[in-house]
């Protein structure tokens, strides 16, 4: 009974983690950021900017809530910061995704 209730938390902890990994996900503009990210594996704010079509402040917004679930991270040069993906499940997550949804003739309506 105890081995079955280590399993049952372990299974409830797991559940709580993808739930806020995918909540992450789950935004379109948060959605497009790890997108361009994945494709082009390192962009700066200013590109992230153009690329999405946003804000710098809504994409800082936005940029915050991916670091703070541990999704991306940056590095600093000069004045420039420079994101990139920091959890390979995402990116991973993001590559099938693209093959469901973005891959020519794959689309289903229905």
């Amino acid at each position: 009974m105890i081995a079955m209730t280590l399993e049952l938390d372990d299974m409830r902890a797991n559940a709580s983690e993808a739930a806020d990994f995918l909540r992450a996900l789950s935004n379109r503009p948060r959605l497009m950021i790890l997108c361009h990210l994945v494709e082009a594996e390192e962009l700066s704010v200013g590109q992230l900017v153009t690329r999405v079509g946003i804000s710098q402040s809504a994409l800082s917004q936005h940029l915050a809530k991916l670091r703070d679930q541990g999704l991306v991270t940056f590095r600093r040069e000069a004045q420039t910061l420079f994101y990139h993906i920091a959890d390979p499940r995402a990116a991973r997550l993001l590559e099938t995704l693209h093959e469901l949804f973005c891959s020519h003739g794959q689309r289903s309506d229905g």
